[in-house]
């Protein structure tokens, strides 16, 4: 038995495809979702999606949104999303770096929020080409 999903930007499907299983980061904490999973929704924090495929497992970088879950389709709504194969890995180590930088730096109360943001979704995607498939 498998699962239907589907990950969608504002701008484009980024995933669509029957799966075996989901490891997916929530605002509470990470689920794994199995075939015949209870209906949910939740809010997606920004981090890693883990995607069994047979015997392989596919990560994907989610930058926030929704997920819906209920008679084994999955519909993942999300501002940004990038598969880990596709992260260019001297592109994300430099914006890390200037993340970084950019927080060192930051002054006032939104300057900081927007800093820790850009950071973690920095993180994240450095995190999404460091794990192990």
């Amino acid at each position: 038995m498998t699962l239907n999903l589907c990950i969608l930007t504002p701008n484009r499907i980024v995933l669509d495809s029957e799966v075996k299983e989901i490891i997916l980061s929530t605002n509470s904490g990470k689920i794994g979702v199995l075939p015949n999973h209870a209906p949910i929704a939740t809010a997606i924090d920004t981090g890693i999606l883990r995607i069994r495929l047979n015997d392989q497992w596919l990560t994907i970088a989610l930058m926030g949104g929704f997920a819906r879950m209920d008679n084994n389709e999955i519909t993942i709504l999300v501002n940004d999303a990038e598969k880990g194969s596709d992260i260019d890995p001297q592109e994300v180590q430099q914006a890390l770096e200037i993340a970084e930088a950019n927080l060192r730096k930051a002054e006032g109360k939104i300057q900081i929020i927007e800093a820790n943001l850009a950071l973690r979704q920095a993180r994240t995607r450095v995190e999404a080409i460091n794990t192990i498939s």
